[in-house]
């Protein structure tokens, strides 16, 4: 597995070995002890996600305020951009984002530790996303952090209005969100 660093010190992208022929590829999704070591850190993840979403559907900017989830996320079909925004008070990147391309064809993962807030867009006509969880979901300590906030100023590299839940429309400024400390 390859580890490629962003322009958050904190977050990265995991590119997988593929052994690929004719009849396919195999590749290994995860392996604990591989991924602490890349991220220099110990993991342990408790639960996994799976969401499916149609072409412009935009779900985030989400976090918890506690039981912080890390997560190690995937697309299985289909295409996303994936955002992770700092919203750690004490970081240098505060108030930064990276964004990344996920897509079943080129099989990268993004790690997204504790701390940051977390969005992604289908740019495909349909997406099935997967990602593993460093704690379990607390929907009484989720917030959301509205996407279009012009402080965060993101390039979701969508055209238009993305389709949003009611919760994510009515996401907070990230002036007024409760960050880390």
């Amino acid at each position: 597995m390859k580890v490629i660093p962003t322009a958050n010190p904190d977050v990265f992208v995991i590119e997988p070995k593929v052994f690929g022929d004719d009849r396919g590829f195999f590749f290994e999704s995860f392996n604990q002890t591989k991924f602490e070591a890349a991220i220099g850190r110990n993991v342990n993840f408790v639960q996994d996600n799976h969401s499916r979403s149609t072409k412009n559907v935009l779900r985030g900017l989400h976090y918890q305020i506690q039981q912080p989830q890390g997560k190690l996320v995937r697309v299985v079909q289909g295409e996303v951009f994936d955002v992770a925004v700092d919203i750690r008070k004490s970081s240098p990147t505060f108030g930064k984002w990276v964004g990344e391309i996920l897509s079943a064809e080129n099989k990268k993962q993004l790690w997204i530790p504790e701390g940051f807030a977390h969005g992604f867009v289908v740019v495909s006509d349909t997406a099935e996303f997967l990602y593993k969880t460093t704690d379990y979901w607390a929907p009484q300590y989720e917030r959301c952090i509205v996407w279009n906030d012009l402080d965060l100023a993101i390039d979701w590299h969508v055209s238009g209005m993305p389709v949003l839940s009611v919760k994510d429309a009515l996401g907070s400024l990230f002036s007024n969100a409760e960050v880390f400390a």
